[in-house]
């Protein structure tokens, strides 16, 4: 098993569905086995217009032959185990190269940077989920109060790096940790303001009253990526859970027969009676996702 790397563009040929699959051609088969078991990191070259660098990771399920496509294979991405990144991570930082398995024995970016699928170490690795605030500091190694018995071991107590990136990496399963990161990219693409009411609230502390709910619920495999949330009010949020409103494709809100007082959520309702959608079309909810929540969360 080892840590990957997989290009991925948003004009790509491939079929590619990020939070589910990611297709590739039998010449990176052997660099992607090597993957299945482990997490990738997602990148968007530099060509990219306004690339996110590195933008999310993923845990690699298992490989089948793509068998609409010759000579293509779909990596299948582990369900739940996408999640987009805080901050995402450019190629090059203050200090160079982020991934510094890229540059040759001169410290020149290599023909190896051009791979769709590569290899990445473990201290590459880690370096790109500190810089993407994965963690969001909610897992901190555990500190030494007590003074050891002989100094001349009191480095001991440091941790070691590979204690590091292993605490950091369990940070990819954390449920706490991830609704963390999810509520942050949610709120902050929706610029705080709720989807269905229009409403920007914000309270006394400085937070943002409304929160990030998944289209496609955990329990049933839904990603923590951002195509997959919506910034909801209180309210809004629990009739969305229960099936009481829904979003169709062009993004007019629906309402169930089964609200007792229809007239009530329509003065909810933002008066364009559509989701106000982030700035950003990438970050738009997925047709695929609210598909899902129409046919088995809503009364329609």
């Amino acid at each position: 098993m080892a840590f990957g790397v997989f290009i991925h563009r948003p004009d790509s040929i491939y079929n590619d569905r990020l939070t589910e699959q990611y297709q590739f051609p039998s010449i990176y088969l052997e660099r992607v086995r090597s993957c299945v078991d482990d997490w990738i990191i997602y990148y968007e070259p530099k060509k990219v217009t306004e690339t996110r660098g590195y933008f999310a990771a993923a845990k690699v399920e298992k490989i089948v032959p793509d068998r609409s496509a010759p000579n293509l294979y779909l990596a299948l991405i582990g369900p739940g185990t996408y999640v987009d990144f805080v901050r995402p991570v450019p190629f090059s930082g203050p200090d160079g190269v982020v991934e510094q398995g890229v540059l040759n024995e001169q410290g020149a970016i290599s023909g190896r940077a051009q791979s769709a699928v590569r290899s990445i170490s473990p201290i590459d690795f880690h370096r790109i989920l500190k810089l993407a605030s994965v963690s969001d500091e909610t897992v901190d190694l555990p500190r030494t109060t007590s003074k050891p018995a002989n100094p001349e071991f009191s480095e001991m107590q440091k941790p070691f790096q590979f204690e590091q990136t292993r605490d950091r990496i369990n940070c990819l399963s954390s449920r706490v940790v991830r609704d963390r990161v999810f509520r942050t990219i949610v709120v902050r693409a929706y610029d705080s303001r709720c989807a269905v009411t229009g409403l920007r609230l914000i309270n006394g502390g400085g937070r943002a009253e409304v929160e990030a709910a998944h289209i496609r619920p955990v329990e049933a495999s839904g990603p923590d990526a951002i195509t997959n949330g919506l910034a909801l009010s209180g309210t809004a949020h629990w009739m969305f859970d229960r099936g009481l409103i829904a979003v169709a494709d062009d993004r007019q809100i629906l309402i169930s027969r089964s609200v007792n007082d229809i007239n009530a959520v329509r003065a909810l309702i933002n008066p364009a009676g559509r989701i106000l959608p982030p700035d950003r079309p990438i970050e738009h909810p997925h047709p695929r996702f609210l598909q899902w929540h129409r046919e088995n969360c809503f009364k329609g």
